[in-house]
């Protein structure tokens, strides 16, 4: 498939994915270079570390949730764990992916858009979240 042929809207999700993740990058590194100085751990940097982990981590999965690429590009498997991972991100359900090995992006994607829509729809936002 040529790039003409591509999803428009694939085509503008990773584009705003590519120019979020450039200034999260820089935000991260300026943590560290803080924290390399000798500045001392404070519940304000630890939280500011963390939300940039979140942020980054939910942009990988938006990439390959909404992002364009070619039809026969594999995603390895530790790739796609390491998005998933649970408790990173805010994400109030674990995921427990059985498929081993790369998959093709396409039935990743798909995965992924069902997951969220899963989650979406959760009553009380997830299982932890139930009224007492």
């Amino acid at each position: 498939m040529t790039q003409h042929n591509r999803d428009l809207t694939a085509l503008i999700g990773s584009r705003i994915c590519h120019d979020l993740i450039s200034p999260l990058g820089a935000i991260g590194n300026g943590v560290e270079l803080l924290q390399l100085s000798g500045m001392a751990d404070s519940p304000e940097m630890a939280l500011i570390a963390e939300s940039v982990t979140n942020a980054n981590l939910r942009i990988r999965y938006f990439r390959v949730a909404f992002g364009a690429a070619p039809d026969d590009q594999m995603i390895a498997d530790g790739e796609i764990r390491s998005i998933l991972a649970p408790g990173v991100d805010g994400r109030k359900i674990e995921v427990d992916w059985t498929p081993e090995g790369s998959q093709p992006r396409a039935c990743v994607k798909l995965a992924f858009l069902i997951l969220q829509c899963f989650e979406s729809a959760m009553p009380w936002g997830g299982p932890d979240q139930r009224p007492a």
